[in-house]
Order: C-alpha cells, then sequence, then structure tokens
C-alpha cells in the first residue's frame, strides 16, 4: 500500500523539513522494522537526506545549485522552469530509510528534505514500507 505525505511550499526554491511527518506516517502504519520507499512523482522537486540541525546548510546547499543552475539562462524549456528540472536531476528524487524498532534510522544530524525549485505549490511524496 502506497501512503501519501503532503507537502505545501511557499517559495519558487524551499527545502521543507519532512522528518517529522515521516516518522508519524511509520508510527500510524504500526511499521517496526522495514525500509521506507520515499518517491516524489515531479519533475521540478527532489528529496535528500542532509543536516537538519542548522538551517545554514540547506542554504548553501540551495545557493550551490542556484550557481551551478541559474534560473536565467538561455534554455530551450521556454516554461521558465528548465533550472528546475535540472536541478531536480541532480538532487533526485527518490530515497531509502532503514526503519529500526519503528523510527527512522538517520543519523544525530540528519533530517530528511522535500526539494521544491518550482514553487510555491501542492506536491506529495510517495511512501512505500517494503
Amino acid at each position: 500500500m502506497v501512503r501519501y505525505i503532503n507537502v505545501r511550499s511557499k517559495s519558487r526554491i524551499e527545502f521543507i523539513d519532512v522528518t517529522g511527518m515521516l516518522q508519524e506516517t511509520v508510527k500510524e502504519a504500526g511499521i517496526k522494522d522495514s525500509v521506507c520507499y520515499l518517491y516524489v512523482p515531479h519533475t521540478t522537486a527532489g528529496i535528500i537526506i542532509n543536516e537538519g540541525a542548522d538551517p545554514s546548510v540547506q542554504r548553501d546547499i540551495q545557493n550551490t545549485l542556484s550557481r551551478l543552475v541559474p534560473q536565467d539562462m538561455n534554455y530551450f524549456h521556454r516554461e521558465g522552469n528548465a533550472d528546475a528540472h535540472i536541478k531536480s536531476a541532480l538532487v533526485g528524487t527518490s530515497l531509502n530509510v532503514i526503519i529500526d524498532g519503528g523510527k527512522l534510522l538517520l543519523g544525530t544530524w540528519q533530517s530528511i528534505f522535500f526539494c521544491e525549485f518550482d514553487g510555491p505549490r501542492h506536491r506529495r511524496i510517495a511512501v512505500k514500507f517494503i
């Protein structure tokens, strides 16, 4: 069974910490020991695990991606969001997370972030327990 986490972004580029929402989904499903597969079914968004304690880390990642893939290049895709497609391809749209004893197995400083590159929008994360 696939479950969904709903995410609403407020900015064009934004990293949203979804760790708590995902942990709540694990709890509601009664999962104790498993692998959680996360998939973002959007072409201009992604998902990562990275440091959640210091928000400047997310800003640094966002700024670096924006320098590597600027919004205002001469892209062939004329919708105005080609950079968002490229950033999504670089970051990736899926993750696997181990669940042990009903808890997400993350490092001390790790959090799970939904990465918005073409917001604001309403988005979803598909969650499958294996």
